[in-house]
């Protein structure tokens, strides 16, 4: 049985609004913000000698390539799988961090909270920087209906019993393990 907001949420599924009006206003606001920060069509000056960016012709621009994008129905499934897909990593950051926040106390945290710090700041970038990619790659389909982290993972499969994928592995092993130790500087 339907409830009222279940039936508000059909209506609004029906009305377009999931897979036209929302892709179109994230993909609005952020070429809008992307032009907006990088000034890419100039900036005028004001009467009171700043300089301000070229809004007309950054929303005019950001307008014509969020029609651009759901013109296609390739992109706005591929930028509703990425978006929703974000939004789960980002929760389990948020898990992720509220377990690290578990084992600290309260004098070992400062005014700002509970950073991290490091090789772990780092570390925790470079997983996420990963993730993305692979995020990136499940959503993009090729013409066959197959993802390109599919494609890579068949491709990659092919070699895991490689001398040479063994032989590369080692060395990067190796590498790693050189630049871990260099930061231990007397």
């Amino acid at each position: 049985m339907a409830t009222v907001l279940g039936n508000v949420l059909i209506f609004f599924k029906q009305l377009g609004v999931y897979d036209v009006l929302l892709p179109f206003l994230l993909v609005f606001t952020v070429m809008f913000a992307i032009l907006e920060r990088t000034k890419l069509f100039g900036t005028e000056g004001g009467s009171d000698n700043k300089k301000y960016t070229k809004k007309n012709l950054n929303a005019m621009v950001s307008f014509v390539v969020a029609f651009l994008v759901i013109a296609s129905s390739k992109l706005v499934e591929t930028i509703t799988k990425v978006s929703s897909e974000i939004v789960v990593l980002l929760m389990l950051i948020v898990f992720f961090l509220m377990m690290v926040g578990t084992f600290y106390s309260s004098a070992d945290i400062d005014k700002e909270g509970i950073t991290l710090t490091g090789i772990w700041k780092h570390g925790f970038m470079v997983v996420i920087a990963i993730t993305l990619i692979f995020i990136f790659l499940d959503a993009i389909e090729t013409d066959s209906g197959v993802t390109w982290l599919e494609v890579f993972w068949n491709w990659l499969s092919g070699f895991y019993t490689n001398t040479s994928v063994a032989a590369i592995l080692l060395i990067i092993g190796v590498i790693l393990y050189m630049v871990w130790m260099m930061q231990f500087k007397e």
